[in-house]
């Protein structure tokens, strides 16, 4: 859909690592009704584990996405997705996605 997804967009949208896009909640379920288990907007095959998904993040990370920069920079923050607590790392992909 087009509409806007309301603030706070965390509770109202899911992040899909393989593209950087978030879908909103509603066309997520949407596509289970139609039994859409892939990414509704790229089409590649959903993963289930951190490594995938840290993979695919970082290889949008090397083409330079800022999207995924400023996603891996929270994993960093937060400790997700199998990463160490690095504020030094998050800084810097913060940094870098700010200047593209």
């Amino acid at each position: 859909c087009t509409l806007p997804i309301p603030l706070p967009t965390d509770d109202h949208s899911v992040f899909m690592e393989c593209c950087v896009k978030r879908i909103c909640n509603g066309c997520g379920l949407a596509a289970l009704k139609r039994g859409v288990r892939d990414c509704v907007l790229c089409r590649a095959p959903s993963t289930d584990n951190d490594t995938d998904a840290l993979a695919r993040i970082q290889a949008r990370v090397l083409k330079k996405d800022p999207e995924a920069m400023f996603f891996l920079a929270v994993q960093y923050i937060n400790g997700d997705l199998g990463l160490k607590k690095n504020m030094r790392k998050a800084f810097e992909l913060y940094t870098e996605a700010a200047e593209l």
